[in-house]
């Protein structure tokens, strides 16, 4: 299993990267690669074409409906939809309940038929994770203004397709008891919005370097990807914050980094 950082800037697109969104990629014992798009932020078609394929996706997951990570939905359908040989086929599309309604509502005149064309829309359930090819996606309630789930994605480890790794992707969250559950995996990809002692008395709503650390190292995070940083923050003191209270190795998500698990 591998992960493909498509998109990591925190809120809004910065400069240099998309807002959120992710490939998580996995071949199955025939050697077919399976492709599962975790949310598509503003910005992120571009990323997607470069370092994706928008026609090759088996699976959409989207972890809340604030627009920093679900804008570019709305262009994928016209990508997908008004191609010269036709329209493709549709994929499904797992989110929180009201997915379609929103997404309608960005695309405007565009109707909400024209993206049931290209999108089935599906509807999380905690209780019923979703197989796509070799992967398991779990979705986890977490904390924020909005309805919103992390994504705990179970599947074949890169160099030994027989033993079984996980991903957790918390999309925007604070500390909560789901966390604890995405933190327990192979793999921590974790957004760390907000900033360390100024925005600690701001609750529910993102984590900061230091409580994401906290929470891989309470939970046993095997390696931490922070991502979702905003544009005035200092990486390099986020990553500290972090490796205040996590002893593991700690990565920052950047365009097209690829991370093996």
């Amino acid at each position: 299993m591998r992960l493909v950082v498509l998109g990591c800037a925190g809120s809004y697109p910065s400069v240099d990267a998309a807002a959120s969104a992710y490939l998580v990629q996995a071949d199955d014992a025939a050697g077919r690669t399976w492709t599962v798009l975790l949310d598509l932020g503003n910005g992120a078609l571009s990323p997607l074409q470069q370092f994706g394929d928008p026609t090759a996706l088996d699976a959409i997951g989207v972890s809340h409906l604030h627009s920093d990570h679900v804008a570019d939905l709305v262009v994928l359908n016209v990508l997908r939809r008004y191609r010269p040989d036709g329209p493709l086929p549709a994929v499904d599309v797992w989110g929180p309940e009201g997915t379609a309604e929103r997404l309608a509502e960005m695309a405007g005149k565009d109707p909400a038929t024209g993206l049931d064309g290209q999108f089935r829309f599906r509807t999380w359930d905690p209780a019923a994770p979703v197989t796509v090819g070799p992967l398991t996606l779990t979705p986890v309630p977490v904390e924020h203004p909005v309805p919103a789930f992390g994504i705990l994605v179970t599947g074949p480890a890169e160099d030994d397709p027989g033993r079984t790794v996980t991903l957790g992707y918390t999309g925007d969250t604070d500390e909560c008891p789901g966390l604890d559950v995405l933190a327990s995996t192979d793999l921590l990809l974790c957004e760390a919005g907000f900033r360390d002692e100024l925005d600690d008395d701001v609750r529910g709503i993102h984590l900061t370097g230091g409580r994401a650390g906290s929470v891989a190292q309470r939970a046993g995070a095997g390696r931490l990807v922070l991502t979702h940083l905003t544009a005035w923050e200092e990486p390099a003191q986020v990553v500290a914050h972090a490796a205040a209270s996590y002893a593991g190795p700690i990565d920052l998500a950047t365009p097209g980094a690829t991370f093996r698990v």
